[in-house]
């Protein structure tokens, strides 16, 4: 049965004809081409790869209104498995996005994208194939702009900046979904530091952009925390950050702020005393809350309930192959079958031991930002 497009052409029509429905007797006549519903055309569709639907968009008027219908958008997402490795480099005036598939970590083939930033940039998060860019410019001003590789817009948003007399320091941010608005938003937390040091004063702020907007927002029922690390991540329509509620760092917990309301909540770790006599990472596996402590993996099976936190399984070790006199180096991120450590720094750059646990081969990544996992979709930021 052929796979035609409903409206189009005879010519292509004539490319989708099974071998052998075409005659040059004059006697016969071509069996007229069986065709599916359209219905069923929507779901063969929504399940095949994003460079193949981007093609597919020239083969008639029809499917290019489906592949650019928001809504296909989002079922094509919902059946996505597909999922890729982006880092950042440098040249110029730009920077340089190097993406490599996920499950083909071995192949030499790489795609770069080029972004116009002229500052150091680094990842923010990444969220349904968008993945979240910042650089802070000559006047302290944020440059945000949201990126999808796979169909290849971005959208720089409205620069955050702040008054002169003060000099910020961004503390946090994150980049997540919104369920509730059905939008994207990016949320950059600042410690605001007065210049003037005899007259020395500490505040802070947290700024939201929903996408589509030409405004940042505040949020003031935020409380004052201190992060272990600046990046929030993304989980069940929140956005959460490992942090303390002073500079000891002593008493973590992860501070969590819902994109939908705006309310912010404090969810506690793991009950056991050796979570917290390693040093913490906070990360997202399966959809769930996860922390690294150590070489132990824990995720929230129930998000927000303390009891449903499950010690997962232990890292088994590993010897660099790329250093072998160093022989401990920290996991920064974790996805199913697929482990990142970080191996070292040095002069700006990082470098990353990317591991398939699933056929036992690893890759070495270099890059200026921890690298971000995401995953192929339609989704385009330009709302």
């Amino acid at each position: 049965m052929a796979l035609s497009c409903k409206g189009g052409d005879e010519r292509t029509k004539a490319v989708y004809s099974p071998i052998g429905t075409l005659t040059s007797s004059p006697s016969l006549y071509a069996l007229p081409l069986p065709t599916l519903p359209f219905e069923l055309i929507e779901e063969i569709l929504s399940r095949l790869p994003v460079k193949l639907l981007l093609q597919l968009r020239c083969s008639c008027k029809s499917w290019n209104s489906l592949i650019s219908d928001p809504k296909f958008a989002k079922k094509h997402l919902s059946l996505s498995t597909t999922h890729n490795v982006h880092c950042i480099t440098y040249s110029n005036k730009y920077i340089i996005i190097e993406s490599y598939p996920l499950d083909t970590i071995t192949a030499t083939n790489i795609a770069q994208s080029y972004l116009p930033f002229s500052h150091s940039a680094y990842f923010l998060g990444s969220c349904d194939g968008i993945l979240c860019l910042a650089a802070a410019d000559d006047s302290n001003s944020i440059i945000v702009r949201l990126w999808n590789p796979s169909i290849r817009k971005d959208k720089e948003l409205p620069l955050l900046q702040e008054p002169k007399k003060q000099k910020h320091v961004m503390r946090m941010y994150g980049f997540g979904y919104d369920p509730v608005g059905d939008n994207y938003k990016v949320v950059v937390f600042l410690r605001l530091i007065d210049s003037n040091i005899s007259n020395f004063v500490d505040k802070y702020k947290v700024k939201v952009h929903t996408l589509g907007t030409s405004s940042w927002e505040n949020i003031s029922n935020f409380p004052l925390v201190f992060p272990l690390k600046k990046l929030g991540q993304f989980v069940s329509g929140t956005i959460n950050w490992l942090a303390s509620k002073d500079q000891s760092r002593s008493q973590c917990f992860v501070a969590a702020l819902d994109l939908g309301s705006g309310s912010y909540q404090e969810v506690l770790l793991p009950d056991d005393g050796e979570v917290h006599a390693y040093p913490l990472v906070l990360t997202v596996l399966r959809d769930c809350l996860c922390i690294f402590s150590g070489d132990d993996v824990w995720v929230m099976k129930e998000y927000g309930n303390k009891e449903s936190w499950t010690k997962l399984f232990t890292i088994s070790y590993m010897q660099d192959p790329y250093r072998p006199s160093y022989d401990v180096f920290k996991a920064v991120y974790i996805f199913e079958d697929y482990l990142v450590r970080q191996v070292s720094q040095s002069f700006g750059q990082q470098k990353f031991i990317f591991y398939n646990r699933r056929n036992d081969t690893s890759r070495l990544f270099v890059s200026v930002d921890t690298p971000e996992v995401c995953i192929e979709s339609l989704i385009s930021p330009c709302f």
